[in-house]
């Protein structure tokens, strides 16, 4: 007997609706990278929930004093920022929440022996990414172990907040904000300058940029307010990035030109000990006995391969010509990113590193 349309109907939407949840279901069990979207979702929406008001937040008695301080600093930075230097605000940073935890996301990065080329994750939505966030302390060391196996360095480092990329007004978290004060503040005016000047496929460039805003600017917003000491610690950091990116810069060209000669084996490990172990005590005396703030022992105790390399030098590259450019535009972060901007904006976006060094070079006395 033929069925009434409408229970044809019905019966057509249910067997559709478990076929959904079927495969779904076969999608979360099979492939991570489908648990991994799934699960970046949940904790951005557990984030979403929590939200609240930074005035709300920094009334509220029960947070750490040190938190609620520095919740009035990121009130301030951001009204700063966008006043003085001239950035664009956005949303970011308007609301807190409390994520529960030390550790917000574990990052995993890493690359082949004899390249420095990143290994890449594909995600629906973002595409593909040189990096993989990880939840789950468990599941990023067996991620890094499975790579280390098929003969990849690697690297796994903590990260206080992840980024979604303009989809959600993400909150200043409870991660970030039991730091120091200007480093909450860079944190701050650094997401700003991503908002206000952006260049597509070029990472390296709207990092290392983002850097030298947010050291540069939160040491002018501290200097305005009579902080010298967070002013001069700003200051400081941003001196040991430069340093630390010219080393790093130095010590990627020695090892391409050794990869570049395509040996393996004994051979291989050999030269990567030899470039490694040189790098390490540097840090630990020569180039260490020069930063401000880092550690050099600290840092030459790290671990120090392809994968962490390629991971560092994407926030430290060329910041030498950002710091020229800054000189030569009267030490003012406002005239630097105008300037920058409109250099930008006149066709430099195809090659942003090169027009920043044209920049500076016609502004610069000869």
């Amino acid at each position: 007997m033929k069925l009434p349309a409408w229970r044809a109907w019905r019966r057509a939407a249910v067997v559709t609706v478990a076929g959904v949840v079927v495969l779904l279901g076969l999608a979360i069990a099979v492939s991570p990278d489908v648990r991994f979207v799934l699960r970046g979702a949940y904790e951005q929406g557990r984030l979403m929930l929590r939200r609240r008001p930074l005035t709300e937040a920094l009334a509220d008695s029960t947070l750490p004093a040190a938190w609620r301080t520095n919740i009035g600093l990121v009130i301030a930075a951001r009204a700063y920022a966008d006043s003085a230097l001239g950035l664009t605000p956005g949303a970011s940073f308007t609301t807190f929440a409390e994520v529960g935890r030390d550790t917000l996301v574990l990052v995993l990065s890493a690359a082949p022996k004899n390249s420095l080329e990143p290994y890449r994750w594909w995600f629906p939505i973002v595409g593909s990414v040189p990096y993989h966030g990880f939840f789950s302390r468990a599941r990023a060391e067996a991620a890094a172990r499975d790579l280390a196996a098929r003969g990849y360095d690697t690297s796994l480092r903590p990260a206080s907040a992840f980024s979604t990329l303009g989809w959600f007004n993400d909150p200043l978290l409870s991660t970030t904000v039991g730091g120091h004060r200007a480093g909450v503040v860079e944190t701050v005016i650094h997401e700003m300058a991503h908002t206000t000047l952006y260049v597509p496929n070029a990472t390296p460039f709207d990092e290392s940029f983002a850097q030298f805003v947010g050291y540069r600017g939160a040491e002018a917003f501290f200097r305005a307010r009579g902080d010298t000491a967070a002013a001069e610690w700003a200051a400081a950091v941003w001196r040991d990035e430069v340093r630390l990116g010219a080393f790093y810069h130095a010590l990627v060209d020695s090892l391409r030109a050794v990869y570049a000669t395509g040996i393996t084996g004994a051979a291989l490990d050999s030269a990567r000990l030899h470039h490694y172990g040189r790098a390490r005590a540097a840090l630990a005396s020569g180039l260490g006995g020069t930063l401000e703030r880092y550690d050099g022992g600290q840092l030459a105790g790290r671990t120090l391969n392809n994968a962490t390399v390629v991971a560092t030098t994407i926030y430290r590259t060329r910041l030498e010509l950002f710091e020229a450019l800054y000189t030569a535009a009267g030490r003012d972060v406002r005239t630097a990113v105008e300037r920058l901007a409109a250099a930008l904006d006149a066709g430099g976006k195809r090659d942003p590193f090169a027009a920043l060094d044209s920049l500076v070079g016609a502004l610069s006395p000869s």
